[in-house]
Formats: structure tokens, sequence, C-alpha cells
């Protein structure tokens, strides 16, 4: 790092036998704008990373630091002192600290000592000495008066203190233990010299050993305020996950919404305080070996024609079988009172498999998940005109019961392809919480139903959000850390039964945020693939929200994004595939798509209405409710195609014939 050497008369100091030269320090480039325009990112990469010199002074053995502004040097030998350290005299008159003596300057390589100032013990330090009364101070507190900052956080000279204290800092909110500064027109404005020192800009991955990585520099901010932390969603610290406070020092990126803690960023959170620490959301270190958990689940899953049930089944040989079955064979399913067809080399003439880029949907009726691929059964008196039934290979073939299942251990649950007494088959999951019209494993002495899916869940799993760290299931009030799904958001608590938790660290994922978001999906709206994210994407300019509810989306709750065109989506808004109106998110406190286990289709006669009514989503233009006159979008509802007469689902299960 260029020094520029002062053009003038070398100084003597004394107890040096070379001339001193005056040399001015490079100081810290100070952030113009925070927000500055993209034009100016070539000359905001310059500043970056800070570096401080390592250089002593051989007066009083402290650290010269950029903010002393200028030190003294000796070209002949490796030779450096303070300015203020340079212009001390053998003998110090009426000094403020000890005022009336002569104070005279000892220096002793091995006498120790105990300064009456900081009341430190020193040693290999210069120290005054009054032989009157015997008063001792070292050279440090010598030049406390002399050692003052300026510094951008505020608007007065700070003064350093005279001894080394404990206590809480301003910038960054956390107790350290050291040399502070302080302000004596403003009593509460005290910083750790750590703190004083922090660059502006810096890359927060050549501080934290690249266990935390972003490609731009952060910009270092002396205060977050709260309109601006309204305006960015509440984002929390990207480090340790932790809450950011308006009068708090931060690094940040705003172009990426990413935001640290100072400690954070620079790795300094005191020893003494690492019991407090909570663990952080970096690179983590495997907790687990792999050969301990065969056949461990890793989500999420790749994508919408991957799921828990079909990895559950596909090593099932008991149930799936090793003889492969064969095109054109017939199956008769207690869910439905035609025989079926598989269909293993193509699909049948009128049904065309799933795919959401053709505007196509084929839902299985068993687990109500997508058929992207042959092998499947249909009805052999399908009609494509009318509701078309069809089963995966594995769902035509589940086993009868689940015994000591993780949520209700106390009965064995057995296959339900209809739960009794259910309108049109729709139930809520006990697990997910999701409706449903699937096939279920239930206990009729409870009441206890889950959707098939959820019948297998896994008692461990890893997850691409918390690489490298098992997650347990567990219900909520056994958990020991924060309360929140880092999915969506909201409390693990609220109504919940269970959720995945990593002892380790203060983690948390709802069961069906975890196992129902695949990593891949796709959209009509964007012909690339939408990626799972959870946190904002780099370089996103933009602000941002959903392209298909153009409604906004906070970034900190998972969402599907496509870096090539720049769009977002809420993962709760991407599965409606068939129909794509405004409003459709309307603030769903769920990830999931509301109504994702749920197949539309059929219909139903009721005693009030002529006509048949389809079994379909509500939608804005459907208009209230005959019956009850509620708004009907966003729920499930019977709708008449002839004329504009609608029910909601809990009308239409009262006016049944």
């Amino acid at each position: 790092m260029d020094s520029s050497i002062a053009a003038m008369d070398p100084l003597r100091a004394f107890r040096h036998e070379h001339p001193l030269n005056l040399v001015h320090l490079p100081q810290q480039l100070h952030h113009k704008n925070e927000n500055a325009d993209d034009e100016d990112e070539d000359e905001v990469e310059d500043e970056v990373e800070f570096v401080e010199e390592d250089r002593q002074c051989n007066l009083c053995k402290e650290q010269i630091w950029s903010f002393h502004l200028c030190y003294y040097s000796c070209k002949t030998c490796n030779y450096s002192l303070h300015k203020f350290c340079a212009e001390l005299t053998e003998i110090l008159q009426n000094h403020p600290l000890h005022p009336g003596h002569k104070l005279y300057h000892i220096y002793s390589r091995f006498y120790e000592f105990k300064c009456q100032v900081c009341n430190l013990m020193q040693k290999s330090v210069s120290m005054y000495f009054c032989g009157t009364c015997d008063f001792r101070m070292d050279i440090i507190c010598a030049t406390l008066l002399e050692q003052k900052i300026n510094h951008h956080s505020h608007p007065h000279q700070l003064e350093r203190m005279s001894c080394p204290i404990v206590s809480s800092c301003v910038a960054c909110g956390n107790k350290h233990e050291g040399v502070f500064f302080h302000c004596t027109t403003c009593p509460r404005f005290l910083i750790n010299l750590e703190c004083a020192l922090l660059p502006t800009k810096l890359l927060i991955q050549n501080h934290t050993d690249g266990t935390f990585t972003h490609s731009h520099p952060l910009t270092l901010a002396y205060s977050f305020p709260y309109s601006e932390y309204q305006a960015k969603y509440y984002p929390s610290c990207r480090v340790c996950g932790g809450s950011l406070y308006s009068h708090l020092w931060i690094y940040k990126c705003d172009k990426c919404l990413y935001y640290v803690h100072v400690d954070c960023a620079t790795s300094k959170k005191e020893p003494f305080m690492s019991i407090f620490q909570t663990t952080s959301l970096g690179k983590t270190n495997k907790n687990f070996k792999e050969d301990e958990h065969l056949n461990l689940l890793h989500c999420p899953f790749h994508d919408e024609g991957d799921n828990l049930l079909k990895r559950y089944m596909s090593n099932q040989h008991e149930l799936i079988g090793d003889s492969k079955q064969h095109e054109g064979e017939m199956l008769t399913h207690a869910s439905h009172q035609h025989p079926l067809v598989l269909f293993d080399k193509q699909t049948p003439a009128g049904v065309s498999l799933h795919d959401p880029m053709k505007r196509s949907q084929l839902l299985c009726d068993g687990c109500v998940k997508p058929i992207m691929t042959v092998p499947f059964y249909v009805c052999c008196q399908y009609d494509d005109e009318q509701y078309c039934f069809v089963l995966h290979e594995w769902c035509a073939k589940l086993p009868a019961e689940v015994q000591e299942y993780v949520g209700h251990p106390e009965h064995t649950l057995f296959l339900l392809t209809k739960i009794p007494g259910k309108f049109f088959g729709v139930f809520e999951c006990a697990v997910c919480e999701l409706p449903s019209n699937g096939f279920s494993y239930g206990c009729t002495i409870c009441n206890f139903y889950v959707d098939i899916n959820c019948a297998f869940i896994p008692k461990e799993i890893t997850h691409d959000a918390h690489p490298n760290h098992l997650l347990s299931i567990m219900k909520p009030s056994d958990t020991q850390s924060e309360e929140f799904c880092k999915a969506c958001g909201y409390s693990v608590y609220y109504g919940r039964n269970l959720v995945y938790h990593c002892s380790s660290c203060n983690f948390n994922i709802h069961v069906e945020c975890a196992l129902l978001l695949p990593r891949v999906i796709k959209h009509k709206l964007d012909k690339h693939p939408l990626n799972l994210r959870y946190e904002p994407a780099e370089n996103h300019i933009s602000e941002y929200f959903c392209e298909i509810c153009e409604d906004k989306l906070i970034p900190w709750q998972w969402f599907y994004h496509c870096t090539i065109c720049a769009q977002s989506m809420h993962a709760a808004c991407v599965p409606l595939i068939l129909q794509c109106e405004q409003n459709t998110y309307a603030d769903n406190h769920k990830c999931v798509y509301e109504f994702l286990n749920v197949k539309f289709g059929g219909t139903l006669e009721i005693k009030d209405h002529s006509h048949h009514l389809a079994f379909v989503q509500g939608l804005e233009s459907d208009g209230m409710c005959s019956k009850c006159h509620r708004r009907l979008q966003y729920k499930m509802i019977f709708k008449c195609l002839e004329c504009e007469f609608a029910l909601d689902f809990k009308c239409a299960s009262s006016s049944v014939n």
C-alpha cells in the first residue's frame, strides 16, 4: 500500500540516532452512495478490501493505524513512531494527568511497572516517572489526549479511553474487551477499536474463510433505517440468521438483498461470547455418516414427476414385484368400478402426459401428483371428454396398512380409497394440513387421516436449504430453537403436528415445505425451468413480484426463479398450469399451493339446480356463492357451466340430493 513521505525537514526524535521523516497514511475512501449506479461499479471495486498494514510503534509498542493519519519513519533502519510519540520530549512539564511535577522519560526492556493511570502492569514499554511522588505513567497514557480520531460514523471527534475495558459497542451491539473510543459530547457513543477499523468495503469470503460467499463487495452502513428495513421485507443476517436493528452497523449489498452483522461479516465474535452464539448458516460440516443412514432421503425432489411415494415404492420389491407388467394388462382396483388398463410404452388415445408447457394436466387419482411418464393405469372405459381415472403404477399397488406411523404410533393406519362420510372424498391431511381427495391412510378409531404421500414420511432427511446436517422429524413442542419455518417464515406451532428440525442449529421446515416443493418446476409463463430458491437471487436489480398473481414477493420465503429471464413466482402460484388469473396467491401463508392434493373435475347434482355442477377452483369471475353470498375466489367450488350459478364447497355439501 502506497504511503507518501512528507516533504519537510526530518525530525530528530529523542532516543533514536537517525532523522525521522513524516509519512502520510493512505485513507479509506468513504463510500459516496450505498446504492450507486451500475456505471460506478468499476470505481467501487477499486475501493474493496482496504487492508491495514502491520506496522508497530517502536516506543509504545502499539499498532500504527490508518486513522492516525501519519507517522514518523526512519529510512536508515526499520524504526517507526506514532506522530504523537515521536514529538514527545525527555521531560514533560505540567502534564494534565500529573500537573505540578516534572515527569522524566525512562525506558528499560526488563523493567516491569504498574501504570497509575490505567492501572495495568507494563513491561518493555516506556514510562514517565515523577521522583517527587513516585508516580509512574506508561507512554500510552502519556499520549492519551493526543489519540483522537475523526470517524465517518459520528459527527464529533472521538477520544481514546484511558484503559482497556469490557463494554457494549454501539457499532455492533455486542460486548467486546479491549480499547474503546468515546465521544465526550455524546456520552453513550462508545465503539471498540476493531469496529473503528472496519473497512468501508469488503468481500465477505476473505474474512470468513469462504464459509460465506457473495460475488459483490459489501458496503459498510452505519444504520439500517426502519423504513428501509421494512421495504426490504425485514431481512435477517445472512450469516447467523439473527435480527438486524436500525441503530447498529451492518454490511450490505442492496443489489442482492444481502445483509450481515459487522461481527458476522468479519468473524470477530469475542471468544467469551461463543456460548451465546447461534450456529451459522454457512458451509456446515457433515454431522452424520452416510453408511449409518442407509436410504437417507435427500430433498428437495428433482421435479414434479418425483415424489416421496415413488421413492418409497421403488424400494418395495415385494409390493411392486420384480416381474415387469406388460402393456394392456388389466387390473381390478378397489378404488374404481371399472377395470384399469396398464399403458407401459405409450399413452392411450385422447390422454396426454402432464406437461405444464403444453397446458396439459394429468393427475393420479391416488396421490394426486402429476403423471409425467409411463407406466400408469387408465380406466378401460375412459372418455377423453369426461373425467379420466388414472393411477401411477406404484399407487395401484400400495400396502394395505402402515404400522407404527411416526405421527400416530398407537394405532395401525389402513389404506382407504375414500374416507367414509367425506363429501366428494375431500379430507384434510393431519400432517400437511392440505385438503385432498386422493387415497389416504387412516385410523377410524381416532379420525386420524393422512394422504398417501404423508403416510410414508421418513424420520430423517437432508435438504439443500441446510446441507450436511440431518433434519429429524418431531413435534414442534419438542424443538428447543427458533420457532419459524425457514421456507414460509411462519411459526412451526401454528396448527402443526410434525416439523423437520436440525438439532445442531436453529433450523426448522414444515413437512409439506420440505417434501412438496421440487427443486425444478415448469410453468407456461417462462420457457425455462424455474429453480427453487431459498434466499434472494444475486444480481437481481429489479423489485421482486410474482409473474402469476402480480403481487409482491418476499424473497426471504422460498420461491421459484428464472435467472435468465429474471422472473420470480410464488411457490404457491406455480402449480396453476391450466388457469392463470391475477391474485391467485392472495397472501396465502403457505409456500405450498393449497390445492396441490386436490384433483378437480367430475360433476355433482343438487336438488336446487337443474344443471350439473362442475368441481373446480373458484376464480374472481365466479363472483359470490349463490347460497351464502361469500366470495368464491381461492376456494373449492361447484359451478354450473350453463349459467352463473355457483356454490362453495361447504354449501354444496349441504345441498346434495
